[in-house]
């Protein structure tokens, strides 16, 4: 099989869906890899380390989508790129189609087989390839919710940990998973008074047992949620229902409730925001003001650190690219359950149940395509 490595051309997206040494890997499989040129360069990946393991660079994205059996990348496919999408193609990446249905519908009319890195999922409910992209971002949040409080961004002037005689700020997080987690830990670590509020209880009474005292657990609802905002001096969306649109839980009347300069990361935008407010911003200009409160939505937050980022990722997604490669799409998900759940299009169907309801779409389990 030949597996082509594409450039990123989402505005300030430098990551890369495979490093040299990812190369190195498919090769050591039996498999052919051709990468674009630049590709790898914003992560620091020069095109001479990746032909030294054994790949081929090509020019243009063109080439590359004619020559290749499986297309892998970080982000969803652009516009440009969409056209190039042939059918019965093997595309690798995150898609997070709930949020746009044009992309969807693209894909559908491709005819390739869309494996979507976000709901790839193990037997324990868990989401492999997320996992490092949503450590990243939970830590970042905090970092740029911090800058966003700054008065000169819009902010309310609250530094997190306060200083001797002045209290800290306060941090609410909802949702305590990968990227509440980390967002708290974060927040914890500079001092800051910090809420994480989640619906599972059993989630909450393990954040209780590991997380510093400075974290405090609280039931989430949709009550509890407009009273802790109120609180917030900076709020954290963290919000995911796996392959799903995010769910509003922050509505545009909670806003006029929220202290003037108050800040919101939200998370959640890849997936279309759990605040009502919230739209996707770039990290070119990355946050806008509604109602007095600054939101900051920028949908590829990891992208900012693609060093990090990258060698986070492509250690999880490797594993899985040289198991679709050597198998294609059919005999992977045949031989592995986790793959499987990562269908999100395949061969014009929408097997990804959340995908379809999203918009009204009809949806094909991805066992009929097996027979």
């Amino acid at each position: 099989m030949f597996v082509g490595v594409l450039k990123e051309i989402k505005p300030q997206e430098k990551r890369v869906a495979l490093v040299p040494a990812g190369a190195h890997a498919l090769k050591m499989a039996g498999q052919n890899v051709l990468v674009e040129h630049d590709a790898g360069l914003g992560s620091g990946f020069p095109d001479e380390d990746y032909v030294r393991e054994g790949a081929e660079i090509v020019a243009t994205p063109a080439e590359l989508f004619a020559r290749s059996d499986m297309v892998m990348l970080v982000k969803e496919p652009q516009p440009s790129q969409c056209g190039l999408i042939r059918h019965g193609q093997i595309l690798f990446d995150y898609l997070h189609l709930a949020a746009c249905e044009p992309l969807t519908r693209k894909l559908v009319d491709s005819g390739a087989a869309c494996i979507a890195y976000e709901t790839i999922q193990k037997a324990d409910g868990s989401l492999p390839l997320l996992t490092p992209m949503s450590e990243v971002a939970g830590r970042m949040s905090v970092v740029e919710g911090a800058k966003c409080l700054q008065m000169h961004n819009g902010g309310r002037g609250v530094f997190l940990g306060g200083v001797p005689g002045v209290e800290p700020a306060t941090v609410v997080v909802i949702g305590g998973g990968v990227v509440g987690m980390n967002a708290a830990k974060m927040a914890c670590g500079l001092g800051a008074k910090v809420y994480v509020l989640d619906k599972d209880l059993a989630r909450l009474r393990y954040l209780n047992d590991v997380m510093p005292a400075n974290c405090f657990t609280v039931a989430s609802s949709p009550a509890m949620v407009r009273e802790m905002v109120m609180r917030a001096d900076l709020v954290i969306g963290a919000v995911l229902v796996t392959g799903a649109k995010a769910p509003k839980l922050i509505t545009r009347d909670m806003l006029s409730g929220m202290k003037p300069g108050s800040v919101i990361v939200d998370v959640a935008i890849d997936q279309g925001g759990c605040v009502e407010t919230s739209r996707p911003t770039t990290h070119g200009d990355p946050t806008f003001t509604v109602d007095g409160v600054v939101h900051y939505c920028v949908a590829n937050m990891p992208g900012a650190f693609a060093r990090t980022s990258t060698l986070a990722l492509t250690s999880a997604t490797l594993p899985y690219a040289v198991e679709i490669a050597r198998w294609g799409w059919l005999g992977a998900m045949r031989r592995n359950s986790e793959i499987k759940l990562g269908a999100n299009v395949v061969g014009g169907n929408v097997t990804c149940r959340p995908v379809a309801e999203a918009f009204g779409m009809p949806y094909t389990d991805i066992d009929d395509l097996h027979r």
